[in-house]
């Protein structure tokens, strides 16, 4: 009998320590539940503070910068000449050449990446796939200063061979290396947004006898459409902002012009030259790397929202 009340109030002691044992977890459990929203709200806030700090930075400098240099002046000006006795803060010959390499850079980086999309998605065999994908991820991987330097020692030469006139530092070399180098964000993008279409559209267009090109072209690039508009758009995006391939490749004169065999500078390469130059604080030049710097971002802005409206009016129409 004594045994038998022993081994039952050793049972109901550990019955007793399971219960205290599943409390203290509940509890634990309940804290957790309670720290996590706040953890989470706090690292998503860091994100946002530090663009709000960002926009701080850039707008208080820019308003100090256009109280010295005329609004009108500085987007309507075709001079800029920062170090001159009377200088001239006039944006056009930035904005020309960022423009200008960002367009030769698509017009390279859009017809290879897409290609390449359509042929890793529909045609090539897994084989293939698992080869060519790691082959565009070195691509990709390829720091751009190296681009810079295989633009100005290798493309150029070759160029200059081929185009008579075309000086050692130009915009046609570094946008046909920039394209290079975007090639694989346009091929990954767009491959992942034909993946994603439903075989059974597949299916069903080759069931009505459409052959394989047709089936891409009517069905898979309409029915991926927003994606693969998105990559474009993401691609000139990264365009606009390259740095270093048009800082090396480009050269720094800042000519208002529209030939691509002459040398111009981009707007990030301008600020590359006045962060790294010799422009005192506080001085206008000083200042004016913070316009330029505001003028990238609100064009890497609008592009973005463009990208957002045009892949949203895709979707509503396919």
């Amino acid at each position: 009998m004594e045994a038998n009340s022993a081994i039952k109030e050793g049972n109901a002691v550990n019955v007793r320590e399971m219960i205290e044992e599943k409390k203290s977890k509940r509890s634990m459990t309940n804290v957790i539940e309670l720290i996590m929203p706040k953890v989470l709200l706090a690292i998503a806030t860091i994100s946002i503070l530090t663009t709000i700090g960002i926009l701080f930075t850039l707008l208080s400098e820019t308003i100090e910068f256009f109280s010295r240099v005329p609004f009108l002046d500085f987007f309507t000006g075709t001079v800029l000449r920062p170090l001159s006795q009377n200088p001239e803060f006039g944006v056009l010959p930035l904005l020309t050449g960022t423009i200008i390499s960002s367009v030769i850079a698509m017009f390279v980086a859009v017809p290879i990446g897409l290609m390449t999309a359509i042929y890793l998605s529909e045609y090539a065999s897994d084989k293939i796939r698992r080869l060519l994908k790691p082959m565009l991820e070195i691509l990709a991987g390829i720091p751009t200063i190296v681009y810079g330097f295989f633009a100005f020692t290798f493309v150029t030469p070759i160029l200059r061979e081929l185009i008579p006139g075309l000086q050692a530092t130009n915009i046609l070399s570094p946008g046909i290396v920039m394209g290079i180098m975007i090639i694989p964000m346009v091929a990954s993008l767009s491959e992942d947004a034909m993946s994603s279409v439903p075989n059974s559209m597949r299916e069903g267009a080759l069931a009505l006898g459409s052959t394989k090109l047709e089936v891409t072209k009517k069905v898979i690039i309409p029915a991926a459409m927003s994606g693969i508009v998105a990559s474009f758009v993401l691609g000139i995006s990264r365009a606009i902002g390259e740095t270093m391939i048009v800082t090396i490749a480009s050269g720094s004169s800042k000519n208002f012009t529209f030939d691509i065999t002459q040398s111009m500078q981009t707007m990030t390469a301008y600020i590359v030259e006045v962060s790294s130059g010799d422009a005192p604080s506080g001085s206008t030049i000083y200042y004016s790397l913070y316009a330029v710097a505001m003028t990238l971002f609100v064009f890497t802005f609008l592009m973005n929202l463009l990208a957002r409206y045009i892949s949203r009016k895709f979707r509503e129409e396919y």
